[in-house]
Order: structure tokens, then sequence, then C-alpha cells
């Protein structure tokens, strides 16, 4: 899950959702748009809405499972999600249409509207299908998430080792997996795959991940990749 104090927190689940192509290892993450949706100039799929079920649950505290079955505010004036009226601390249930993945939309609006907002919390594929072949790299930087795009058009959260991640002060590890992407010819695609936990990025990788030319939303091949690597 995300906080804005303490960052994300992964765990491992085994899985067989409702559509089926989502097994395997599989990584909670907060994600403050929808799903493995991109917006604001990178295209992306909307997840599907749909009705909680047992994965769902496990997105939200558990004090708050009953509230996945309430209606928003905007549907439905007196339901137990309202507040005042206007107000609402309601829950939507999304599937990621790629995936079968679950999707939980946390409504918060007060009282006459003077803020509301939605946070989506996600599970994401450790890797990309065992068909899905690497195609461009995504900094989407206004979301603060980083994203593959596979030959077939599929966008997948970019896969992440457990415990370590790519935002804040882990810029090296973005800069290790750009370096064993470019090592493999592109088909290490994998959050851990046999990389050793010491292993140091290219230097020159590393060195762009931190810069300003990085600091920006935008999509990245292969060979823009290995250009940068190149000097």
């Amino acid at each position: 899950m995300y906080t804005p104090t303490s960052g994300y927190a992964h765990f491992a689940l085994n899985s067989e959702p409702k559509y089926g192509i989502a097994g395997g290892h599989v990584e909670r993450r907060g994600v403050r748009r929808a799903g493995v949706a991109v917006r604001d100039g990178v295209a992306g799929q909307d997840p599907a809405r749909c009705a909680p079920n047992t994965l769902h649950t496990t997105l939200v505290e558990s004090d708050k499972i009953a509230s996945l079955f309430h209606a928003c505010v905007d549907d439905d004036k007196d339901s137990p999600a309202a507040v005042g009226g206007s107000g609402c601390l309601c829950f939507k249930s999304f599937m990621d249409p790629e995936f079968g993945l679950p999707v939980v939309a946390d409504h918060y609006r007060t009282v006459g509207g003077n803020i509301d907002q939605w946070t989506y919390k996600a599970y994401a594929p450790r890797d990309l299908r065992p068909d899905g072949e690497f195609y461009r790299l995504i900094i989407d930087r206004r979301s603060g998430m980083f994203w593959i795009r596979t030959r077939d058009g599929l966008l997948s959260i970019l896969p992440e080792e457990n415990g370590r991640g790519y935002g804040g002060g882990g810029p090296s590890e973005l800069a290790r997996y750009i370096t064993a992407l470019l090592a493999s010819g592109g088909e290490k695609t994998a959050a851990a795959g046999d990389r050793r936990h010491n292993d140091q990025p290219d230097a020159k990788v590393f060195a762009w991940v931190r810069s300003e030319a990085a600091a920006r939303t935008q999509e990245l091949s292969y060979e823009d990749l290995a250009a940068i690597q190149n000097g």
C-alpha cells in the first residue's frame, strides 16, 4: 500500500482471479490513478467497474471491508457512505481489463465538496505475461509511476523488486533495472530475475536517471535506452 509518509509496502500473493490470466506473484501497489491507466499524454486503459470480490477486500483495512458494498453519495444520497448529504466516504471496485487484477477507489469528499478526491489501490504484476515483449519504458512524472508498454500495446506497472522501489531515494534501483534490461537485449523484464542485490547499475544510465533529462513524462524505446548507455 502507499502512504505519503511511509511510501510503498509490498507483499507477494498467489492468486487465480476471475479472468485467469494474472496468476503468480503480484505486488500490492498504491496508485493515484486508476488501475494500469496512464493519463495526461500517455495512453492507457481505464479499469472496468465490477462488484467487489475477495481480492478487493485485501486492498482495504479490515474494518472498511463492509464499506466496499456501500453506494457513493452520487448514486444514493442515503447511502451509509454519505456524509451530510453531499460528503462521501465510499469505495468503488474495478477490474483491470488486461490482467484481471482488482482495483479499489477510495472516495473522500467533504460536505460541500471543498475537497473531493479519489485514491486508487491495485495489485501490479511482478513480470510481463510470458508472451509479453518489451517495447517502451514509460516515465510518468505526473503520477510518479514507471510503466512498460509491450509491443502489443499492453501497459503494465514497471515490475519492482520487493521492498526496494524506484522513487525517492531509490533511483539506483531504476538504473539497475534498465541496465539488466539492456544487458538481456530487452528480454529480462521481471522485477528480480537472477540479478544479485549488490549489482551496480551502468554509470551512464545511473547518471541519466538522476538528471533533469529523466524528470519529465516520456516514452523510451530499447534503442533510446541503449543510446543513453552508450553516451
